[in-house]
């Protein structure tokens, strides 16, 4: 009997021993993901964040250096048109449009669905503008939720991004609908 107990131990003993490496090695991942985030950006001091702040803070300073690098793109996009004497704003279309390349009137959107993630992307000017508040109310009306808003202005344009995400994955977002509701939004 004394083999037989010691054989039940021994997988036992192991799987803590693993268990034991596993949590210490994403302790050590959390620290060092954590010693990235510039100190600006950290709303509390480090030591005293628990584990999940930190991610939390991990994961909001990665979506805000996605929204710069999409808006530094989309700067490069419209400096390339620009120096090939290309109006930028005459090649921006909404996505139904994008056949007619010959021009368009303000406003246009795009709406990129990702899965359980969309993205709208708004372009109007500063003379006719909508309210964003409406946008988001029919995102969080078809069963999104906004994760993060941005914008620029750019000469006579204000670019909006919005990211949303699923609150529902097993309902999903009928994006058809939320096109044809922003459609009928920025008429």
């Amino acid at each position: 009997m004394n083999k037989s107990t010691s054989n039940n131990q021994s997988p036992k003993v192991e799987r803590k021993t693993v268990e034991k490496n596993r949590r210490i090695h994403m302790k050590n991942l959390c620290s060092e993901l954590a010693s990235l985030i510039p100190q600006h950006n950290i709303t509390t001091s480090k030591e005293l964040l628990s584990q999940q702040d930190q991610l939390d803070q991990a994961a909001s300073y990665i979506k805000q250096l996605k929204e710069k690098i999409d808006g530094l793109k989309l700067r490069k996009e419209q400096a390339i048109l620009l120096s090939e004497g290309i109006d930028p704003s005459s090649s921006l279309t909404s996505s139904n449009d994008q056949e007619a390349n010959l021009g368009f009137t303000l406003p246009v959107f795009e709406l990129r669905d990702h899965g359980l993630g969309l993205e709208v992307i708004l372009i109007s000017g500063r003379r006719k503008n909508f309210m964003l508040y409406e946008v988001i109310s029919i995102l969080e009306e078809e069963g999104a939720e906004v994760v993060s808003a941005s914008f620029s202005v750019i000469g006579d344009k204000i670019f909006h991004t919005l990211h949303a995400q699923v609150r529902l994955s097993r309902v999903g977002v009928e994006t058809t609908r939320v096109y044809n509701r922003l459609k009928e939004l920025i008429r």
